[in-house]
């Protein structure tokens, strides 16, 4: 009887616990979900790291370790900066002011708002 009393304790704080968590918005399943997209995200930024150039060099998009980009136009240099988030091969941004775009690594190109942007040696 003990035994059975001691395991509804548990299984009440638990049940609690879980509902806490959920009322902060976290659910059981988030910390595997991140960690797996911390580990997709790493293994992809690895291989995307470096420097995007249009090809008449324009436009320049240095994705750095981290999550950070900066983006060069012309003469302007750090025209836009930000952050970054790859999931596979699509690419998020969000520049320091809030604004939002996305593009397609395919083939070893990147495909973003229009553009067409080719790895460069730095």
């Amino acid at each position: 009887m003990a035994r059975n009393g001691i395991l509804l304790s548990a299984l009440t704080f638990s049940l609690s616990l879980v509902a806490a968590l959920a009322s902060f918005g976290f659910t059981p399943g988030d910390a595997a979900r991140k960690k797996n997209d911390e580990q997709e995200v790493g293994m992809t930024t690895q291989s995307y790291t470096g420097l995007w150039v249009t090809a008449d060099g324009y436009i320049q998009h240095r994705l750095l370790p981290g999550g950070r980009y900066v983006e060069d136009r012309g003469e302007r240099e750090q025209a836009y900066q930000g952050q970054y988030r790859l999931v596979g091969d699509h690419i998020e941004y969000q520049d320091d002011t809030g604004f939002i775009a996305d593009g397609d690594f395919k083939d070893g190109i990147l495909y973003h708002a229009g553009m067409v942007l080719y790895r460069r040696d730095s």
